[in-house]
This record gives structure tokens, sequence and C-alpha cells, in this order.
């Protein structure tokens, strides 16, 4: 890939590796919680809270909850099955706070991700984030991970009230570098979001495939948009 003055990246599950701290933060959790929530199977709570995160934290995008409000619906929806009340809105924070201890302790990076941001950085690239979610969050991410140093500009949805794969994000963070949407990259996880939505706005969409789950039909649909598909962040630079 010829490398454009720009790149862009999204961050969770991009360069930081938050699947993996959101497993080992939320099975830390329910054994701290020494109730029948820490006997359950370890795979199907995990994937009952990715679904809750995915629901909760698309209505907070939508601006149909705020972010505290969104923690909170994720919290009392895992526990009401187990008959555990978090009525109210301190239970519901307690709760999330004690969850975001452990998963604090289980923030990485991708293996890839420096190696990238090195190869990038040694070539002259521009580099930057664009993220669906709270500045102040994120921003500690970056500073734990020592990636804040390496970053032009980082963009967050939380700060503009819209969010990928709404085009004017990838505008935005266009005019902040000061180049023209064609200048730029953006390299993302999410199909439709990151790399379709960007190559909507006129950046060059990439799409990493990690897992390797892409169907026929997700890579007829980013060949359609012109959208690169790697396995790897080391990909990206050859």
């Amino acid at each position: 890939m010829t490398l454009p003055p720009v790149v862009l990246f999204d961050l969770d599950d991009t360069l930081f590796a938050h699947r993996r701290a959101v497993g080992l933060g939320i099975r830390a959790h329910r054994r701290a919680m020494g109730t029948l929530l820490a006997e359950a199977d370890d795979d199907a709570e995990l994937a009952r809270w990715h679904d809750l995160e995915e629901h909760h934290y698309a209505r907070y995008l939508a601006g149909e909850l705020d972010y505290l409000e969104q923690r909170r619906h994720r919290a009392r929806d895992f526990v009401e099955p187990y008959g555990l009340d978090l009525s109210s809105d301190h239970e519901a924070d307690q709760w999330f706070d004690d969850y975001l201890v452990h998963y604090q302790l289980a923030w990485t990076l991708h293996d890839d991700a420096l190696q990238c941001l090195d190869e990038l950085d040694s070539r002259g690239v521009r580099i930057g984030i664009i993220t669906n979610g709270d500045l102040h969050f994120q921003l500690a991410k970056l500073d734990r991970m020592g990636l804040t140093p390496r970053l032009e500009h980082v963009i967050a949805s939380g700060e503009l009230g819209f969010a990928k794969p709404d085009r004017r994000i990838f505008e935005h963070a266009c005019d902040l570098f000061g180049v023209e949407p064609s200048d730029a990259a953006y390299v993302g996880d999410r199909l439709e979001t990151d790399a379709i939505g960007a190559a909507s706005a006129g950046l060059a969409g990439v799409w990493v495939d990690r897992l390797g789950l892409a169907t026929a039909e997700d890579l007829r649909a980013a060949a359609a948009s012109g959208v690169r598909v790697i396995s790897s962040l080391d990909e990206l630079h050859r």
C-alpha cells in the first residue's frame, strides 16, 4: 500500500486490545463478586456482556443515553438474571466502577501496534485517532499505553455529537490535519463503521480482520467500496 501523508486509526480492537481486556475484566469482576454470577459459564457471560455493550453503547452514540446512563443500563441488565438489585444510580455506578478496575488492569496493545506506528513514523507519516467514545476515557488508554506522544490529533465522537460512520467525523479529522480526505487513510476493525464509513467520506478505508471472520458478502462489500482488507497491521505498510 502506498501510504498517504496522514494515517488515522480506530482505537479499540485496532491498536488497543479492548475485547481481550473486557474478557479478562468481566471474568475477574464476576469472580470477585462471590455470587451465582461468579459460577456462571465464562464464554456465555462474556458474550452476554459484549451484546449489552454493543446495544447500550449504540444508544449512547445515537444520543438516546448519556455516557453514565449507558454504563448503568449495562450493569443492571447484566446482573438482572441473577436477582441482583442495582436500582439506584449509585449502586449501578459502583458496580461498573468495580468492573473498570479489573478491565484497566488488563489493558494492552495488540502485538502489531507499536511496530506499525514505528514504521509509519520512520516514513514521516502523520498519525491520529478517530474513536467513537468519551474523549477523557480514551485519552486515559492512550496515556497508559504510551501512545499519546505519537499522535498529532485524537478525535472522539463524544466531543462532537456525531460518530462513525457519519462522514462528518472523518471530514473533521482531515480538517484538523489540513489535508483533503484523498490524502488520508483510516484503519479500523469494523467494516461498515470504520472502513466503509471512511471510504464513503473520501479516505482510503482499511479493514483489519484479525480473526479472519470476513464472509463472502463482507469481501464483496469491501471491494465495492474500495476498502482494503488486511489481517494484521503488519500488512498496512507493505
